[in-house]
């Protein structure tokens, strides 16, 4: 539970103990990150306004490592805050002031129709170790700095491990719809990535695209 008003939070444990769950409560959104990328959660409600990010940030940075269950708590009743929310990953959205039982009920439908997936929070290959909950890459067990674009096209290829990305997939991944045509950016930026790497694991598909390679 990522909520910041005491209140509520006291309110929510009552009604989620009640009912069996055992709950883990934080009041901000870097808090709540670190605490669900240790206890690995059945599912997760979030506050859309926290103190220290935004609602969204904060399940943007989930979804690149879990598909969770994920349930939104907002004041703001607006359809279109709504719709982003549910576009940008949340299983629901439920707005205050709310019954317990009917947050009670949400979260169980919630539960029931998630996809099961694996929680694949630390990615293994060779030499390199990438920790995807907390942003954090190792070669040989040293840390290793990248940018944020890099590290944005080594996650999409960990996500993407042993499949083939094609040049027009990793651009509109990274960088948008736009100039999709233009493999410049990527040639730079993964010879960057490969140079920190120390591997070739990023494996060339000729005339196709890139392939992030699976060594033991």
């Amino acid at each position: 539970m990522i909520e910041d008003e005491v209140g509520l939070r006291r309110l929510l444990r009552f009604c989620l103990e009640r009912s069996g769950y055992d709950v883990m409560e934080a009041g901000t959104g870097d808090d709540g990150l670190d605490a669900t990328s240790r206890c690995l959660p059945d599912a997760v409600l979030l506050d859309m306004s926290l103190p220290d990010m935004d609602g969204l940030a904060v399940l943007k940075r989930l979804r690149e490592w879990t598909q969770l269950p994920v349930l939104m708590l907002s004041e703001n009743t607006q359809e279109a805050d709504k719709i982003t929310a549910l576009d940008s990953g949340a299983n629901d959205y439920i707005t205050k002031p709310f019954s317990t039982a009917e947050l009670m009920a949400r979260l169980r439908v919630t539960q029931r129709y998630a996809k099961p997936s694996p929680q694949t929070k630390i990615f293994r290959s060779g030499d390199l170790t990438v920790d995807l909950a907390n942003r954090t890459v190792k070669v040989k067990g040293k840390r290793t700095k990248l940018t944020p674009t890099e590290y944005s096209l080594l996650r999409l290829f960990v996500q993407n491990a042993g499949k083939v990305l094609t040049y027009r997939q990793i651009f509109r991944e990274i960088w948008g719809p736009n100039d999709a045509d233009n493999l410049s950016y990527i040639r730079v930026y993964l010879a960057n990535l490969r140079k920190k790497l120390e591997s070739t694991l990023i494996v060339t598909e000729p005339k196709v695209g890139y392939r992030l390679a699976l060594n033991e």
